[in-house]
């Protein structure tokens, strides 16, 4: 994201079809047109103070006022300077008065098949119990605990036991490799570390507690690691340090009050991959946080007290942190966990479980839209999806074919999408609809969320025109922003703050129609420098996707001594389509024809399978190096399968 921000961006990609709510679904949501959004916007925008602290009030419990809404000096926030909150408190116990406590908090599906549901009033013991486990084990408040878990219920009450005594949680997704693991626990000096002996993944098991082995070999800061018996696979347990979840569980007591913490006191660590270097460990504390995520989750989702909600992404990503955990518990909704594949053992998994559950609001990747999408109709019409109300898209930009696929297949086009754009650096959803008031368009997230300056500005910060490509950037600080990189301040100042000064930059292209929505045209890194002309990525792919015999692709620059930059398209075709120099030909036309000449691909690569980070985010930046011919360096430790690059280098030798 650090360096300087050059020309605007040439935006070529054109989309006209729109989706108005459908007037039953506005007159119940909570906001519930354009003119209550507009209104919510003046409000936020005349005096932004007084528009999150009137929310904080309505939305959280306190245990002491703030003296102060924001502290800012430019650019470190605080905000609710001096009251104090426990996050836990606000998901669990102060559901424990009504009705709630009997409500299901979580359900959660294994890939093998069995399944568990926690009530809140089940949750809330479970996470006390676990509290007070972890103050046996000398975890005090300001602890770092390092949790390393496959996704199953111990994940959520390891997170929340955190919360809950003020140790900061800094989870790490269950797919990283044991170095990856290591440096982690290091930069957090992580006291104690939460594992399973495994986890369950397309069939087999991966291991875990090994992993975590081999990291603490060069890890001194651990003094303990708590092992859930999850998969029954063989691991050795050091005597001293290693102890089972189960057996420490069983002398705990159910009684643990909550902390009153500070509202700048952080909630938790969670490593985001840099480019080159080591990861930057991106910081989000109590209670600005909180309030971010259960405000958007409420307003965006239109989450309703009879709704069952389901997230598809891991709680070692800050969506799972965000919107499987405290945005829908602080809200007093219920959760669906589900720890394997969509795949597994057969292509409808997520469609069987939303009949089963009888899910009606579904959030989830474009990636995995795609990739379904591409495996046919035929799966999700084998189940009553009826239940369905909302869906959402989170992640990366979402193509407009795949909306429409989304839309109609999966939504039988009666249920709005909510495409969110935020980032683990914003801790919330920044840029969405609200289902019941703004009217969707096929790949734009639409408008800002009340209270939110997103804006799109030139090298010199300056606001580009409509349809004219620039900088996504916020200007004004809002709640839920990360206060620092962990234990490296200049680091977070250069990161965010420096490209474009006064404003936080957040690394992505982006346009404005003349109707002030947002399309997103990907990471600014990812821009093409073409004859002259700066082209999004997103907006070729676009391109490629909306002809009948691509599923997905991938588009990058490769240097070229006339252009300056050629463009090279990894491209994956539907099933049952097969590669020819003919349909190459075709596809270069059917650019042309969508977007322009400037567009049209120099070369196009058909493959199998892109490599994707275990998010489902295509790693761009190894498909460069592959197109240039050169050897990828940087971090590739969030990479799920180390085959496709191999596949991918041995094609262009081949």
């Amino acid at each position: 994201m650090a360096g300087q921000a050059e020309d605007d961006i040439t935006s070529v990609l054109h989309e006209s079809r729109l989706f108005k709510p459908a007037s039953e679904f506005s007159k119940q949501a909570h906001v519930k047109s354009r003119a209550a959004y507009d209104r919510l916007c003046r409000r936020a925008e005349k005096d932004p103070e007084g528009f999150w602290g009137g929310l904080a009030e309505k939305e959280l419990v306190w245990f002491k006022p703030w003296k102060k809404v924001l502290d800012w000096k430019p650019p470190f926030a605080k905000w609710f300077v001096g009251g104090s909150t426990n996050v836990a408190y606000n998901c669990l116990d102060r559901h424990l008065e009504g009705p709630r406590k009997n409500k299901a908090a979580l359900i959660w599906e294994g890939e093998p098949g069995d399944s568990r549901i926690l009530t809140y009033q089940d949750l809330h013991r479970e996470v006390s119990q676990f509290a007070n486990v972890l103050k046996n084990k000398g975890v005090k408040k300001g602890d770092r605990v390092a949790i390393y878990m496959p996704m199953i219920p111990e994940l959520a009450v390891a997170m929340l036991s955190c919360a809950r005594i003020g140790a900061t949680h800094s989870i790490i997704f269950g797919g990283f490799s044991a170095a990856a693991l290591r440096d982690r626990i290091n930069d957090a000096e992580a006291k104690l570390v939460v594992t399973a002996d495994g986890g369950h993944r397309k069939g087999g098991v991966i291991t875990l507690k090994e992993k975590v082995d081999d990291a603490l070999k060069d890890a001194p800061s651990v003094e303990t690691m708590i092992v859930v018996k999850r998969t029954g696979n063989a691991v050795k347990m050091k005597k001293g340090r290693d102890f089972w979840w189960q057996d420490e569980m069983k002398g705990a007591s159910a009684v643990c009050k909550a902390a009153a913490l500070n509202a700048e006191h952080p909630l938790f660590i969670l490593y985001t991959s840099g480019t080159t270097g080591k990861p930057k460990g991106v910081v989000h504390t109590t209670g600005g946080y909180l309030l971010g995520t259960t405000v958007t989750s409420k307003w965006i989702f239109d989450l309703k007290e009879e709704d069952t909600y389901w997230c598809t992404a891991d709680i070692g990503w800050v969506t799972g942190h965000s919107y499987i955990i405290y945005g829908i518990l602080s809200n007093g909704a219920t959760s669906v966990m589900y720890e394997g594949v969509p795949t597994y053992p057969e292509a409808d998994r997520l469609w069987e479980i939303v009949e089963k559950y009888r899910v009606n609001i579904f959030y989830t990747a474009p990636t995995a839209i795609r990739a379904l999408s591409k495996l046919g109709k035929q799966w999700p019409k084998k189940h009553d999806l009826s239940s369905l109300r909302l869906l959402g898209t989170v992640g990366e930009p979402i193509n407009p074919e795949a909306w429409m696929w989304y839309h109609t297949v999966i939504g039988g086009g009666r249920c709005p999408i909510v495409d969110t754009w935020w980032q683990t650096e914003t801790g919330a959803i920044m840029i969405t609809p609200l289902p019941g008031a703004i009217p969707a368009k096929p790949g734009s997230a639409t408008l800002p969320f009340p209270g939110i300056a997103a804006e799109v500005v030139n090298k010199n910060g300056k606001k580009v025109p409509p349809n004219v490509g620039g900088y996504l950037v916020i200007k004004r600080p809002w709640p839920s922003m990360l206060r620092t990189v962990w234990r490296n301040p200049k680091r977070y100042k250069e990161t965010y703050w420096s490209d474009i000064p006064g404003v936080y930059f957040s690394g992505d292209g982006a346009r404005k129609d003349k109707d002030g929505y947002f399309w997103i045209m990907g990471r600014v890194d990812d821009v093409m420098n073409i004859s002259g002309h700066r082209l999004g990525t997103m907006e070729v792919e676009s391109a490629l996707v909306s002809h009948s015999t691509v599923a997905e692709s991938a588009v990058v620059g490769t240097p070229d001594e006339i252009k300056g930059t050629a463009i090279c398209a990894f491209v994956t075709l539907e099933l049952g389509q097969k590669p020819s120099e003919a349909l190459r030909k075709k596809l270069k036309a059917h650019v042309t024809k969508e977007i322009g000449a400037i567009a049209r691909p120099d070369q196009i690569r058909f493959t199998d399978n892109l490599p994707k980070t275990r998010s489902g985010k295509i790693m761009r930046r190894l498909l460069r190096d592959i197109a240039a011919g050169r050897e990828s360096v940087g971090d590739t430790s969030t990479l799920e399968d180390y085959t496709v690059l191999a596949k991918l280098r041995h094609d262009e030798e081949s």
